[in-house]
């Protein structure tokens, strides 16, 4: 069982904890199994407060810090026992944490991660590898997106150019040329889920807007995309990344406080997913030609987002990750899994072409559960 690593990831959309069980004794590695498991209720205000500036941050975060690695470690326990595993069988758990803020640009750029390695692997006896992003930025670089180094492993093919595209809270890509000697990119093309569902939340009640169903109750607004889209991010070269405290409520409601109550919700949120829709492919349109696009992380499953995307990205084939042999809610989890891998072998966890580091880097750190 010398081969046997977890991947933990809880993304910006905190729709769940993603647990991912890799097997890395061949190459490339396969995927054992893979389960959600519910973010606890109580604790996603707090984490959308922590996004934002507030009083007492640091009281609320310490808390927040606890609670999000006990949760973490209740879902390893579980995930463990259907697998009929115990810690022992498990090298290491790759974690990413919950982001609460990213601002990765200038020379104090930063980001944090929240979700104590310490007490994951107090709470769990494996050993936990956290804290990949920092280094990244320490040399320079965005510190984001880290899964194109796993995608290239698990994707990257000789027969064609092809875009790995995750949209998870925030949309990022990954461009992987048939071309071995041309370099790889990757980088967040701005919203994915948030708008979204912070949208939805607003208006429904609900976390997320389930299929895409009330997005296409609704019809685009034009001008409003067309607004949207003047936002300097969008025409910002790579490499570049993104996150809520760019795309939030409060900028959609600024964005739309000229239009008064002109525009119903409905046609709001499929103003949303349009805007999602097109800012990918706007970004996938202006790389070598892209034969293949292949969706994973939770945007997959809104049915009106992918048929959108569909229709934009007429020139490509579109799948999901399935096509690939990996399931995709699974894949996140995986690279957090495979980055936990390269850590403990030594091989670097970053592309300089995608973040802008200064050079590669093993990215992580080291938590021992002993």
């Amino acid at each position: 069982m010398a081969h046997l690593y977890l991947g933990i990831m809880s993304g910006t959309s905190m729709d769940g904890i993603d647990i991912a069980l890799l097997n890395f004794k061949q190459r490339p590695a396969t995927i054992l199994d893979y389960a959600t498991y519910p973010f606890p209720e109580a604790l996603i205000p707090t984490i959308h407060g922590l996004c934002q500036p507030n009083q007492n941050e640091i009281n609320t975060m310490g808390d927040a810090d606890r609670q999000i690695a006990h949760a973490f470690a209740d879902a390893v326990k579980a995930f463990l026992a259907r697998n009929q595993l115990t810690s022992a069988d498990i090298v290491a758990i790759g974690s990413h944490g919950q982001t609460i803020r990213h601002y990765p640009d200038g020379n104090n750029g930063f980001t944090l991660q929240i979700g104590d390695p310490f007490t994951l692997a107090s709470k769990t006896d494996i050993d936990v590898i956290a804290d990949f992003r920092r280094k990244d930025v320490a040399l320079g670089g965005q510190g984001a997106p880290l899964v194109p180094a796993f995608h290239k492993a698990m994707f990257a093919t000789k027969r064609c150019n092809r875009v790995v595209l995750n949209i998870g809270g925030i949309s990022n890509i990954t461009y992987l040329p048939a071309d071995q000697q041309t370099p790889i990119v990757g980088f967040d093309t701005g919203p994915g889920n948030t708008l979204m569902d912070a949208w939805c939340r607003k208006h429904t009640g609900q976390q997320y807007d389930k299929s895409g169903a009330w997005a296409s109750q609704g019809k685009p607004d034009n001008t409003l995309l067309q607004a949207m889209l003047t936002l300097p991010f969008f025409s910002q070269p790579a490499p570049k990344s993104t996150g809520r405290e760019l795309f939030n409520l409060a900028w959609l409601e600024q964005q739309l406080s000229q239009y008064g109550n002109t525009l119903s919700p409905e046609s709001v949120q499929a103003t949303l997913a349009l805007l999602t829709a097109t800012s990918i492919a706007d970004q996938i349109h202006a790389l070598p030609d892209v034969e293949e696009v292949y969706v994973c992380g939770g945007g997959a499953h809104n049915d009106f987002l992918m048929e959108t995307l569909e229709t934009l990205l007429y020139d490509c084939q579109l799948n999901t990750t399935d096509e690939l042999g990996i399931v995709s809610d699974a894949v996140e989890a995986a690279a957090f899994a495979w980055l936990a891998y390269a850590h403990k072998q030594g091989i670097p966890g970053n592309i300089p072409s995608v973040t802008g580091a200064s050079r590669s880097a093993i990215l992580g750190a080291s938590f021992s559960a002993l």
